[in-house]
C-alpha cells in the first residue's frame, strides 16, 4: 500500500466533496429565492388581475429539485467525512512507519 497515493486520493475526494457541497448549496439558494419570488408574486396578484390573466407559476427548476439538492448536500457531507477518515488513517499509518524506522 502506497501511503502517498492514499493521502492523495483522500485529498482529491475531499476536494470533490467540497465542490459538491458548494454546488448543492448554490442550487438550494437559487431554488429558495425563486420560491420566495413566486410567493411574493402570488401575494401581489389581486382577484381582478387573476381573472383577466391566466396564472403561470414559474419554478426555478423541476418540482422536488430542492429536495434532491438537499439530499445531494447530505451525500457530499458524508463523502467528505469518509475522505477525511481515509486521510486520518493514512496519516496514522505514516506516523507508525516513521516510529518503526526510528
Amino acid at each position: 500500500m502506497d501511503i502517498q497515493s492514499a493521502l492523495y486520493s483522500g485529498m482529491q475526494g475531499f476536494q470533490r466533496a467540497s465542490a459538491g457541497v458548494t454546488d448543492a448549496t448554490i442550487d438550494i439558494n437559487r431554488q429558495t429565492r425563486a420560491n420566495r419570488l413566486n410567493e411574493t408574486e402570488q401575494a401581489v396578484v389581486t382577484p381582478a388581475v387573476a381573472a383577466e390573466q391566466p396564472r403561470q407559476i414559474q419554478t426555478a427548476e423541476q418540482p422536488g429539485s430542492l429536495t434532491s439538492s438537499l439530499v445531494q448536500l447530505g451525500q457530499e457531507e458524508r463523502n467528505a467525512q469518509a475522505n477525511v477518515k481515509s486521510i486520518q488513517t493514512a496519516d496514522e499509518v505514516l506516523g507508525t512507519v516513521i516510529d518503526i524506522r526510528v
